[in-house]
């Protein structure tokens, strides 16, 4: 799909809005034609037949109810042109924000999140002009200068063709113009979005820069970046503003012209053409109406060229938009399966391969069972496939060989959704939203009652603090949880596990940076949550992996050990040493 594909497949959302925008842009042009014609038949009484303002006045108030009129389109157009655009962004922010969704974490993980922060920000905002702007415009360019064709040939041939040779010139040289501000436009738009995600990305490591004194190098960076973006941006207004000067030029050219053969006729001199091309005689008032009526046949025209710049930006924005639109969603079964509502849980890793990128395995023939109710801790050395075991159990990628099965039904054949719901993750670091403690604990299950999400706090040991709390489950949090602390955040996370009534869940190290009181309270928490259902825990920290009904030892993308922590601890073997390591002499 190419970035005018995917503008013009949005049309059809903004259709009924654009229609009605053109339609009352219409309207504004039979009104001027009107207009023209009342003002040229009062200042022709006025000055010629003596009129005065009595006799004049049936023409001066249809032509004030004209202006009222007018402004009352005008302002008609551009609410259903933003009403357009507005259709077109929602849907189509809503379409970008649910394939992002769709590809995942494993995904989004390849991806800068201030490049794609500004392309659901900015990009998609860039693309206003072209439906509110550009759109209504191209219909209008064809249909206003021909309804005012229409009515100046049959009274004044001669002004009609010098409208008619002269405004091609001004689409032409705005289409040559356009084809260089195009690339140009293309270069700056992903100029602004490198900066755009260079400086989200310095925002987010501020802490870390500062720690390490690079702050100020940082900030040079940010510097020569936006000096770089100042310098292609003026190239695009220049470029801008010599089409401008051309489509001005051009207009006002033809408008002199239609002034000079009009005023020869009406001062009576003869024009220097042969005598059988001699336009006829003119009145005043026919004269007068046609004059008033050029600077509208081009009037449009213009437009045209000043919106065409919107299409150039939208071209540009849509670039990136369609790059995500484009990148293949995970394949999935035509007629995903359903598992039982409430049937426990197994899972099987049969046989489990997985590679990042041709040549290097993330995981190589990895085979181990999750009964029901049953808590499998999963250890070993940072980069030996953690994480992408979850990943996987997750249904974020997909292996390269090899089954994941859920109750002897391949993952890859089970509704992902449906499976999601029975699964509860609690990361490393869990991330709370602005919003109340209770609707964080209702994230999973947004249709909990209050007794529901209570009862899910006392449960992950969290309800104490909470009801301490000024405002109790009502408390606002500031985003990532700021106003918490370390094990407060976590419980909470546990409340949701606990409330969503998950048949499995996965616990990405739950205890990792947490002081001794609160890695208690939340070790307390993940016991209580395991007695009820299958647990598969990541972990780093004994505390987490003694009470394990059985411990899966990983390196290498590969399983080089499983039991208990009594029988590992006896052999001579990866994990022993691991215990050695982590254990502090008394």
């Amino acid at each position: 799909m190419s970035a005018r594909d995917l503008l013009k497949a949005q049309q059809p959302l903004a259709a009924r809005w654009l229609k009605l925008s053109v339609g009352l842009g219409l309207f504004g042009g039979v009104l001027i034609i009107l207009q023209a014609w009342l003002l040229a038949a009062v200042v022709d009484a006025v000055a010629f037949a003596g009129a005065g303002l009595g006799d004049v006045a049936p023409w001066l108030w249809p032509l004030v109810a004209i202006f009222l009129l007018r402004a009352a389109v005008a302002w008609g157009g551009e609410q259903t042109a933003f009403r357009a655009a507005a259709a077109v962004k929602l849907a189509l922010r809503d379409r970008v924000v649910r394939h992002m969704q769709a590809l995942g974490p494993a995904w989004l993980a390849g991806e800068r999140s201030g490049a794609l922060a500004e392309d659901l920000t900015r990009g998609i905002e860039g693309l206003q002009d072209y439906y509110a702007r550009f759109l209504p415009a191209m219909t209008l360019t064809a249909l206003i200068p021909l309804a005012i064709l229409l009515v100046v040939l049959p009274l004044d041939w001669l002004s009609g063709l010098v409208m008619l040779f002269t405004a091609p010139f001004i689409p032409l040289f705005m289409i040559l113009i356009g084809q260089g501000v195009e690339a140009v436009n293309q270069k700056n738009w992903k100029q602004l979005a490198r900066m755009g995600a260079h400086f989200l990305d310095v925002i987010q490591g501020l802490t870390t820069l500062k720690l390490f004194n690079a702050s100020r190098r940082e900030a040079d960076v940010i510097a020569r970046i936006s000096d770089d973006y100042r310098h292609s941006t003026m190239q695009v207004l220049r470029l801008a503003f010599l089409s401008s000067a051309v489509l001005e030029f051009f207009a006002t050219l033809g408008i002199a012209i239609v002034a000079v053969f009009i005023g020869f006729r009406l001062y009576q001199l003869a024009l220097p053409v042969p005598d059988f091309l001699a336009p006829p005689e003119i009145s005043f008032f026919t004269g007068f109406f046609v004059l008033l009526l050029a600077p509208e046949f081009y009037l449009p025209l213009r437009s045209m060229g000043t919106h065409y710049h919107g299409r150039m930006e939208a071209i540009a924005a849509a670039e990136r938009l369609v790059a995500i639109l484009d990148a293949p969603l995970p394949t999935r079964a035509a007629a995903p399966l359903t598992l039982p509502a409430a049937a426990p849980l197994a899972v099987r890793f049969d046989d489990v391969h997985f590679a990042y990128e041709p040549g290097r395995e993330a995981l190589a023939g990895v085979s181990f069972d999750i009964a029901p109710r049953q808590r499998i801790a999963l250890v070993g050395p940072s980069g030996a496939g953690k994480s992408t075991v979850a990943s996987l159990l997750l249904g974020f990628i997909a292996p390269t060989s090899g089954r994941v099965l859920i109750d002897m039904h391949a993952l890859a054949e089970l509704d992902l959704e449906d499976w999601r719901q029975r699964l509860a993750w609690v990361p490393q670091r869990p991330r709370l939203f602005v919003g109340s403690i209770a609707e964080n604990i209702r994230l999973g299950r947004p249709e909990a009652d209050d007794a529901a999400v209570r009862e899910a706090a006392a449960r992950a040991f969290a309800a104490d603090f909470i009801e301490a709390l000024p405002a109790g489950y009502d408390t606002p949090v500031g985003e990532r949880g700021a106003g918490l602390s370390g094990g407060q955040i976590q419980r909470i996370a546990i409340a949701r596990a606990f409330l969503r009534d998950a048949r499995l869940v996965v616990l990405d190290e739950a205890t990792a940076s947490l002081d001794p009181a609160s890695e208690a309270a939340v070790q307390r928490a993940v016991d209580a949550l395991a007695a009820e259902r299958s647990m598969l825990v990541i972990a780093h920290r004994l505390s987490t992996v003694r009470d394990a009904d059985r411990i899966l030892v990983i390196d290498g993308g590969r399983i080089v050990e499983q039991g208990d922590h009594a029988t590992l601890s006896a052999q001579d073997g990866p994990y022993r040493r691991m215990v050695q390591l982590l254990e502090v002499p008394a």
